[in-house]
């Protein structure tokens, strides 16, 4: 998409340094197309320097963690998201992503997408394409479930050295490493071994990693940290031990880091003690054995959405068990439910409709425009920073204060006022103007709307001052403001409002 940038998402610094290695690597002969990662990792000049050079427009891929959907990131020009992984975001996160796909392309991507992800899909309530073909050459994983057994987890690590292979020793839990290193030093002593879990430093991940892949290290101890996407074409062998404590699709990711090249992999999945398994693991584990054969992840997802629920559509379950209501009566209580969003809907008024009559034209300081770069680029900035959205002027604002301190009283007055007509645009309101001790707001909205927003609204006094008739919202003071005065308190008004839109209709 020339003139715009893409974002790439994935879940850990370990896939996404991956992602940016292939990326770097593919457009090596277009020197016009600058990459470059982003991670907690970073000190914290490299993340700004970053973060200029995206605003600018002056990178086109970003590949990233979750640290990119910082509040601070602004892009110059976002064309489109793509998500690996999707399944190992949480839903505050996924709420983040999804609010960037009114305006912009997103792509996700999961071997083995959550139920609820999965159900959206079959429902025909997200477009899905499933890609069930390997790659050429690609051999399908031997996949082997039984108890624990020492003598049985060393035969596997020994054929699969004797070939000139590497293996992933996985355990669910970081207590678990030195119990297991020290059973590997003493039965393999002269074998490199590395460690990689969630509680070690980026960088410290990152060189153990390193050395896994260039074939120094033999065998890698690690957690669940390597499930998603890593691609090492020696590493053709997996022990998981406590595999009855992971999840179906964690076994399945885990089991796909193996066996990616043309040599056949082996997964080893040992269990405590068979006598000890709960119906839901004796069934992960069946399930996992059984879909062995290559381009499975689409059947693991129904069989992991027919163990757990397929959690809620409209809130943040993304799994749970519908049994007990019944999958008829559950059609027809969501449909039912479904032809009656509308009335509980907040459509909002273009920015450049909200009419503020509110008589304040605070002028800056010479002072501050002597200080500011470039003073009226700035409020042109501001400007549409509002037109766009809240977030955006949020990230303006929080820019302003980083290059030149807290603002002075004019320059609030002037925000705030931005502030108001973008809040009041969201919340479908046209034009608000006061009359003696009365604020009135010409609105959109029914009566079913405001009274769900009041009762969620966390200000008392604001509640209490709030009535609605006839489109109209009024507000009664308790006594006659001055016009600045009147300002903040719209702000704060519209702002408790404001925070209760996902409330209404969560999506």
């Amino acid at each position: 998409m020339p003139g715009f940038q893409a974002m790439v998402l994935a879940p850990t610094i370990i896939l996404a340094k991956q992602h940016y290695d292939v990326m770097t690597e593919r457009f090596a002969n277009y020197p016009e197309m600058k990459v470059a990662i982003f991670s907690g990792a970073q000190s914290k000049e490299e993340k700004d320097e970053l973060i200029t050079m995206i605003k600018n427009g002056d990178l086109h891929i970003i590949v990233g963690t979750h640290a990119l959907l910082t509040e601070r990131m602004v892009y110059s020009n976002l064309g489109l998201l793509v998500v690996d992984e999707e399944q190992k975001f949480g839903v505050q996160q996924k709420e983040k992503i999804a609010s960037y796909k009114s305006s912009i392309d997103v792509l996700t991507l999961s071997a083995t997408p959550i139920p609820r992800t999965l159900y959206l899909a079959l429902t025909g309530f997200r477009d899905a394409s499933l890609m069930s073909t390997p790659p050429p050459e690609r051999v399908a994983v031997k996949t082997y479930v039984s108890a624990f057994s020492k003598e049985r987890a060393l035969s596997a690590i020994k054929f699969e050295l004797q070939r000139g292979g590497q293996v992933f020793y996985v355990v669910p839990r970081i207590k678990a490493i030195d119990d297991v290193l020290q059973f590997l030093k003493d039965s393999l002593p002269d074998v490199p071994i590395a460690v990689a879990h969630g509680k070690k430093l980026s960088k410290n991940i990152q060189l153990a990693m390193e050395d896994f892949t260039s074939g120094k290290v033999k065998i890698l101890v690690c957690t669940h940290i390597i499930e998603s996407g890593i691609d090492i074409a020696h590493a053709n062998t997996m022990i998981i031990q406590f595999a009855e404590l992971y999840g179906l699709a964690q076994l399945y990711q885990l089991r796909g880091r193996v066996g990616r090249s043309g040599t056949e992999g082996f997964a080893y999945l040992f269990y405590t003690d068979k006598s000890l398994l709960s119906r839901v693991a004796t069934d992960r584990l069946g399930a996992i054995e059984e879909h062995s054969e290559l381009g499975q992840g689409f059947h693991v997802a129904e069989k992991d959405m027919g163990i757990r629920g397929f959690g809620s559509l409209f809130g943040e379950q993304q799994s749970g068990d519908v049994a007990n209501v019944g999958i008829d009566l559950f059609f027809d209580m969501l449909f039912d439910s479904l032809s009656k969003v509308d009335q509980f809907c907040l459509v909002p008024v273009p920015y450049k409709d909200v009419q503020l009559d509110i008589n304040i034209s605070p002028r800056l300081s010479s002072e501050y425009i002597s200080y500011l770069e470039n003073p009226v680029e700035l409020l042109n900035e501001a400007a549409k920073a509002a037109e766009k959205d809240l977030w955006t002027l949020i990230q303006f604002t929080e820019d302003l204060r980083r290059r030149y301190g807290k603002e002075p009283r004019d320059m609030e007055l002037l925000l705030k006022k931005l502030y108001v007509r973008r809040m009041a645009a969201d919340l479908g309101i046209s034009r608000i103007y006061p009359s003696g001790k009365m604020i009135f707001m010409k609105t959109n909205m029914n009566k079913k709307v405001f009274r769900l927003m009041t009762e969620a609204m966390t200000s008392e006094t604001h509640r209490n001052s709030l009535s609605f008739a006839e489109k109209e919202i009024k507000a009664e003071l308790l006594v006659n403001l001055p016009d600045t005065l009147l300002l903040n308190w719209l702000f704060h008004c519209l702002s408790d409002c404001y925070t209760v839109i996902p409330a209404l209709v969560k999506y």
